[in-house]
Formats: structure tokens, C-alpha cells, sequence
């Protein structure tokens, strides 16, 4: 539910405000710095014909909501944040794709703005208004197929109901592989009167589903093909760009879990999946590794009881890249952080924040992605508050356990892998630690064995190149950039060491 205007506003004048963030207000206008922000972080669900509760377009309409703006683009990585990002930024790898997340300097400059008297400044300064499509907007970009779901019709107050729907037939004549795959349901419920959170807006809580051939008897050809789960507010999968997921000619949609909760009234609507192909001939380099990673059936949440931790653990079995990171919680959940541990070496990947009302998958930038060796052991770590001080709880002396209810509890990484062999491997390492232009003395988040030719070298002989395959040879093989960085690094140690 949202507060009011006034009562945020306060609040976000009570907020701390970090010098050094601080800007002045003097030259800080709506036109000039604060516009830019809006459209480029913002608008997209504020704006008219837009999912959000009111629109942050025109200056007259964003004044009144100056203190709300400020109080929730501040909260930064914890639920109720806006835009709904909540990768921490002080750990772990900061380059993520379609990160909306606003910059130290754009906070501050909302912070300007709102307690400097809202300047409207001069309309030169304008940017171009954006133009938006509300015909049929895809975050992904426009589908090559489109697959729509029967009619479903949830009553107003009905209970929540778990099972399944009518498998859907995709249409596909050959098969395809996919870049990326987008859900969004439609309904015919009045968004109007429908409230600020999504528990108002949408009937379809999630949906577990897969693809399959079914034979002429009926039956599944045993070659089902899993895709992400559907959630609420859920973000695109964009797969590895060397990871298309396969959709196969003559396949359904089926549904394996189907969760649908009331908006209050009565609502009909439907889910459209929309499949962005790779062009015909791709064939993809991995496939995905598919293990489980957190803990949904023996999990113990006390009553009344903050910074409560859960731990579930998963052993890589051969080279992995870890493609995304998307923390599922339930209510009690504040945040979750996944680990690599190899040998020693305990390294966080990403700490994000997590909010019951916005799903988010994390995508990793092609060059920081996790590469792994085989016996990297991943660990996540979920950060349960179970007292008056979460919102979402809606009673919070309750002991909370296991299940698929909202107020029971689940805890897993849902995020995608691939798989690699070992010279796949060893050419993604050194592929990177070239186009990064890496030295000895640098440091890469997630991958432990990118610099170790660099901090060892090994001097290869051609009788040792015979019994090695092309990629341990350009693995271990130095560049002569490379080797011009070592000898500066052991020039300057030995410098150092004869002081």
C-alpha cells in the first residue's frame, strides 16, 4: 500500500544525506538534470496508460510527488526502492545488463531538486519528450512468436488456487532456437482501481512451465525442455548469447505449476509468452547446467526474530558460467547473497535485496560473468526479517516453515548456468583476461583462475605443446603485452624488494 504523499515526503526529508553525495541546489532544475532522469529510469511504467500509480512525465505532474520520488529512489537496494533494482553496490560485480539503477550523482541531484524548492528551470533544457507505444510493448524487443494462454477467470475473493492450465500448441513448423523469452498477462481488470501493489492488478502469481511433443497417443516424447519461471513483475530472460534454449517444431506449452490469487474483483485474463529466435542455422556453444541451488523443504523461520539466515550449498561437477543470479524468497525475505568458494578462495558474486512485489533475474555483462572450475562450491545466503518492521509480513509472531504460499517460504537462486567443457573453459578465461587488457596485479570477481597464467607463468616447450590440446596451449601462452606487463611487474617488485 502506499503512504501518503505528505508522509513520505516528511520521511525523506528526515532522510540522511551523505556529503559527499551532496550537489548544490543552485543550477539543479526539473528541464535540465531531473527530466533526463525520469525518462530514462522512470517512465516506462510512470507515465499515462502506465502500470504505475501516477505518472512522473510533465513538471506539474511530478512536483506533488517530489518527496515521494526522493524517499524511494534513496532506499537504493531495499524493498520498496525505485526503479526496482536491488543489486548492492558496495560488493561484489557491479556490471549487470539493463541495470536501470540511478548513480550517485543522479540521487543526489533528486535530492537537490526536491529540498531546493522543485526549480522548473528553463523548457530549452527540455529533452525530447518520449513517444510510447502502448499498442503492445515488449522490454525484450518485438517477439518472433507470440503464444497466448486460454481465458482464465479468477472470481473476486476466491481462494488461491494451485494447478494446471490447457497445454497451448506453439505453432512452430521447425525448430528454433530462442534469445530471450518475455511473459506479461493480460486481464480486464480496471488498473485504475486497482491499488499500488501487483496483488491487485495481476491473477497469475507464477507459472512453472515447460515445453513438449506430445505422440499421437497422448503422451510426452520424454524430451521436455524447462523454461524460467513466471512470476509477478518478473523482468525478461535474455539467455547467453551463446546459450539459445531450444524450441522445438510441433511442441506445446504446458503448464507444470500454475498459482493464481484473486485481484478482488472479477478478473479474466491470459498470458502471452513472446520467443525472440536466434537466426536460423545458430547453434549453440553451451548448454545449460541444470542443478538446484537453495532449500524449499525444511526451512525454520522464528517469530518476532530479525537477521535470520539461510544457507543451501551446490558443487560444480564441470566448468560452469554463471549467466544470471535471481534470488526467490517469500515475505520474510530482505536480501539474499551468492558465494564461490574454490580451494581457499571465499568470494562474493552479488548481494542484491530482494522485494515480494518486484521479481528481478540479474543478468551479468558478458565480460564479468562467474567462470568457474569444476569443484567450485556455490553458496547462497538469505537474509530473513520475520518481524513488525516488514511489510510484508502479516503476522509477524508467526513461526513460518516450507510451502508455496506467500506467507510460507522458499529459498533459491532460480538464475541461469552453462555448462562448458575444459577447453571451452580455458578459451572464455583467455579470452577475457585479453580484452580486459589484465595484469598480474589485477583482480577478476568470479573468475580464480583467469590471471593464474600471469601470476605463474609456465614456459612451454614444443615437446609439451604435443601432448596439449589448442586451448591449454593459448591458455597458458603469454602475449607479448603480457609478457611486457610481467616484466614490468617483476621490475618494479625487484625495485621495491631492494629498497
Amino acid at each position: 500500500m502506499l503512504l501518503s504523499t505528505r508522509l513520505i515526503a516528511a520521511m525523506a526529508l528526515a532522510l540522511p544525506f551523505s556529503v559527499s553525495a551532496q550537489t548544490s541546489a543552485e543550477g539543479v532544475t526539473f528541464h535540465k538534470d531531473i527530466e533526463p532522469i525520469l525518462q530514462r529510469a522512470c517512465q516506462t511504467c510512470h507515465r499515462p496508460a502506465g502500470v504505475a500509480p501516477m505518472s512522473l512525465v510533465t513538471y506539474d505532474e511530478v512536483v506533488p510527488f517530489a518527496g515521494l520520488v526522493e524517499y524511494r529512489t534513496h532506499l537504493r537496494d531495499r524493498a520498496g526502492a525505485m526503479p526496482p533494482w536491488y543489486a548492492e553496490k558496495d560488493v561484489g560485480i557491479q556490471d549487470y545488463k539493463s541495470d536501470p539503477s540511478l548513480s550517485d550523482e543522479e540521487l543526489a541531484k533528486i535530492s537537490a531538486w526536491a529540498r531546493g524548492g522543485v526549480p522548473k528551470g528553463n523548457e530549452a533544457d527540455a529533452p525530447t519528450p518520449l513517444q510510447w507505444d502502448d499498442s503492445g510493448v515488449w522490454a525484450a524487443g518485438t517477439p518472433d512468436l507470440i503464444i497466448r494462454t486460454e481465458d482464465i477467470f479468477v472470481e473476486g475473493g476466491a481462494p488461491d488456487w494451485w494447478g494446471d492450465i490447457p497445454h497451448v500448441p506453439t505453432g512452430l513448423t521447425e525448430d528454433r532456437y530462442v534469445k530471450s523469452v518475455e511473459i506479461r498477462e493480460v486481464n480486464d481488470r480496471d488498473m485504475s482501481a486497482a491499488g499500488g501493489t501487483v496483488g491487485g492488478r495481476n491473477i497469475v502469481h507464477h507459472m512453472i512451465w515447460s515445453t513438449q511433443v506430445f505422440n499421437e497417443d497422448g503422451t510426452s516424447d520424454g524430451l521436455q525442455v524447462s523454461w524460467p519461471v513466471h512470476e509477478i513483475a518478473r523482468n525478461p530472460d535474455i539467455f547467453d548469447e551463446d546459450a539459445g534454449r531450444l524450441l522445438r517444431a510441433n511442441s506445446y506449452l504446458v503448464s507444470n505449476s500454475v498459482h493464481l490469487h484473486s485481484t478482488g474483483v472479477d478478473t479474466t485474463g491470459h498470458l502471452e509468452i513472446g520467443f525472440r529466435f536466434h537466426p536460423k542455422g545458430y547453434e549453440p556453444k553451451y548448454r545449460p547446467a541444470i542443478f538446484g541451488l537453495g532449500n524449499g523443504v525444511d526451512i525454520s523461520i522464528t517469530g518476532n526474530k530479525d537477521k535470520q539466515e539461510l544457507h543451501a550449498y551446490a558443487v560444480m561437477t564441470q566448468p560452469t558460467k554463471v549467466v544470471t543470479f535471481e534470488p526467490h524468497l517469500h515475505a520474510p525475505g530482505e536480501r539474499m547473497c551468492l558465494e564461490a568458494i574454490w580451494g581457499y578462495t571465499v568470494e562474493t558474486l552479488s548481494c542484491v535485496g530482494y522485494d515480494h512485489n518486484w521479481v528481478r533475474g540479474y543478468t551479468f555483462g558478458a565480460d564479468s560473468a562467474p567462470l568457474l572450475p569444476t569443484g567450485t562450491v556455490l553458496h547462497i545466503v538469505g537474509y530473513m526479517n520475520n518481524t513488525s518492521t516488514n511489510p510484508n509480513v502479516p503476522d509477524s509472531r508467526n513461526w513460518q516453515g516450507s510451502g508455496n504460499r506467500s506467507v510460507t517460504n522458499m529459498f533459491i537462486d532460480l538464475g541461469m548456468r552453462v555448462a562448458m567443457t575444459e577447453d571451452q573453459f580455458l578459451t572464455e578465461m583467455a579470452d577475457r583476461r585479453r580484452k580486459l587488457d589484465l595484469g598480474p596485479n589485477d583482480h577478476v570477481i568470479g573468475c580464480p583462475l583467469c590471471l593464474a597464467p600471469l601470476v605463474a607463468p609456465v614456459d612451454l616447450t614444443e615437446e609439451d605443446k604435443k601432448n596439449m590440446t589448442e586451448a591449454q596451449i593459448n591458455y597458458l601462452s603469454l602475449t607479448d603485452e603480457e609478457k611486457q606487463k610481467l616484466g614490468r611487474t617483476r621490475v618494479m617488485v625487484s625495485q621495491s624488494e631492494g629498497e
